[in-house]
C-alpha cells in the first residue's frame, strides 16, 4: 500500500526527489519516514515527518535532503541534493501506525527505489 518512486542513476552534485504514495482508504499515519540501504550495510533512517509535521534530517544528509507531505494526495517526498556517491542505496518509504479503513496497521514498507550516484 505503499509505492516508492523516483529513483535513477545520476551524477554527483545532482538531485532527485523521491516520492511514496500511499493508497487505499488512509485514515491517518502517525509518522512518514524515509531510510536507506547501501549494498552490504544495514537499512539507515534517513528523514521522517510527524502528524504535527515536524521534520527530522539525519545529519548524514542534513543540509542537502528535505522532505516534505501532501497531506490531501496521502504522498510524501525526499529532495535529495547535492548527491554524492555515498548516497547510494536503495531508498524505501515507511509508514508508521496507519489506520486504513478500520485497520491499524503498526508500520507499512514500499518496494523500495533505486538511487546511484556515480560519474
Amino acid at each position: 500500500q505503499l509505492q516508492a518512486s523516483g529513483g535513477g542513476l545520476v551524477q554527483p552534485g545532482e538531485s532527485l526527489r523521491l516520492s511514496c504514495a500511499a493508497s487505499g482508504r488512509i485514515v491517518s499515519i502517525d509518522e512518514r519516514r524515509w531510510y536507506r540501504q547501501a549494498p552490504g550495510k544495514q537499512r539507515e533512517l534517513v528523514a521522517r515527518i510527524n502528524v504535527r509535521g515536524y521534520t527530522n534530517i539525519e545529519d548524514s544528509v542534513k543540509g542537502r535532503f528535505t522532505m516534505s507531505r501532501d497531506n490531501a494526495r496521502n504522498m510524501w517526498y525526499l529532495q535529495m541534493n547535492s548527491l554524492k556517491p555515498e548516497d547510494t542505496a536503495v531508498y524505501y518509504c515507511n509508514a508508521d501506525t496507519v489506520v486504513v479503513g478500520s485497520i491499524v496497521y503498526s508500520e507499512l514498507w514500499g518496494q523500495g527505489t533505486q538511487v546511484t550516484v556515480s560519474s
